[in-house]
């Protein structure tokens, strides 16, 4: 499938780090390094923008190792992209832990999938049909 990609940033358009790799990493598009203090989000740039087709989104997830390390991760993770959306695609990250975590230029901040996804039509019932589980909502099916 080819996307339509606009790159402003310096940094090379991302590409799948391994031939399995389900998404590439997003880089922060920033001059200077940008300090995160703990419990702390800013909205970090990316210089990327795209055009994906209908029926496509692209989710923006946490780096695993970023998460491990530093405690910073992504707020509204997933964060979803529209295929209607063409603005900048920008990053919120927020720092968990306990110190202040910089961010450089060129930073691997995110990681970036796309994904298929169904639109739904509503048909507006008034009940539901009937399941062993029924109403048991968080934790009700463990022991």
């Amino acid at each position: 499938m080819k996307v339509r990609i606009v790159n402003t940033s310096p940094f090379d358009t991302p590409a799948y780090a391994t031939e399995q790799s389900a998404g590439v990493d997003l880089k922060a598009n920033i001059t200077e390094p940008v300090e995160l203090g703990s419990l702390e989000r800013k909205l970090i740039p990316t210089g990327l923008r795209i055009a994906l087709p209908k029926g496509y989104e692209a989710q923006v997830r946490p780096r695993s190792g970023f998460a491990l390390k530093h405690g910073i991760t992504v707020l509204n993770t997933p964060g979803t992209i529209d295929a209607d959306y063409r603005g900048e695609i920008g990053v919120i990250l927020v720092n968990l832990s306990k110190d202040t975590f910089t961010i450089n230029p060129g930073e691997r901040i995110a990681q970036m999938v796309i994904a298929r996804h169904e639109t739904v039509e509503w048909e507006e019932v008034d009940s539901l049909d009937d399941t062993a589980r029924g109403e048991g909502g968080f934790g009700s099916t463990g022991k």
